[in-house]
């Protein structure tokens, strides 16, 4: 089984579609949506559980410790699926992409599958230009440190083994930056993985939470806490 594990801050607006984009897609993949209320202040909790409630696939959970990275831990621990992917409550992610996701896992027997906006065959629509340059930046810092040709850790949409984040968790990054701490940590450990192209919109509904400023010495406190984490596994070795 796939979970799916969405975080919800006050995403009251996009609960319908989220519950319209699994049900009417994800035909022939047996499912369950892990929605994550995120200490909202709106009524995402309540409205969630009354969507929902008529739809055993999906479940809706308080975030046992505030903060996004907080929210993917509790969901991880949740799931029951063997597989996991992480998306946005925003409908970002192109649900055709993770259905490939789930494709390629089962078909490469990988740990992981890591999509890219940024590699040819991608969509790209409406994105921010100073968060395009932040994270297209911040990606080629990445990849110069650990040297690797991946270039989109910052997506929050990847699918993984359950067995490997469960391994690893819980994760120690408490915001956005827990998307960057679990690639590079999938990476560093020598999991397998297949890398593909998948496609990106802008958010139609709510407001964005990301925000730069307050997310800069958190994405680079992680960047050199996996590194430095990849230097002791090569010295245990």
């Amino acid at each position: 089984m796939l979970s799916i594990i969405i975080p919800a801050r006050n995403e009251s607006d996009n609960l319908k579609d989220i519950l319209d984009y699994f049900t009417k897609n994800l035909i022939d993949i047996e499912y369950e949506v892990v929605l994550i209320n995120d200490f909202s202040n709106d009524d995402t909790l309540d409205k969630a559980n009354s969507l929902f409630k008529l739809h055993k696939q999906f479940r809706v959970f308080d975030n046992q410790k505030k903060g996004l990275g907080g929210a993917i831990n509790t969901g991880i621990q949740k799931s029951n699926g063997s597989k996991i992917a992480i998306m946005m409550a925003d409908l970002s992610d192109d649900i055709k992409d993770l259905i490939k996701y789930n494709n390629i896992m089962d078909e490469k027997k990988v740990d992981a599958v890591l999509g890219s906006r940024f590699i040819k065959g991608s969509i790209v629509k409406d994105y921010p230009f100073k968060k395009l340059l932040f994270n297209r930046a911040f990606n080629f810092l990445v990849r110069i440190v650990f040297w690797n040709k991946y270039n989109d850790y910052t997506n929050a949409f990847k699918i993984y083994k359950a067995d490997a984040l469960k391994t690893m968790s819980p994760f120690v990054s408490e915001s956005f930056n827990i998307f960057l701490e679990i690639p590079l940590k999938i990476i560093s450990r020598n999991y397998s993985y297949e890398l593909t192209s998948i496609n990106w919109f802008g958010r139609k509904k709510g407001s964005a939470k990301f925000k730069i400023k307050e997310l800069r010495s958190k994405y680079l406190f992680t960047l050199i806490y996996c590194f430095i984490e990849k230097i002791l596994l090569k010295i245990k070795k």
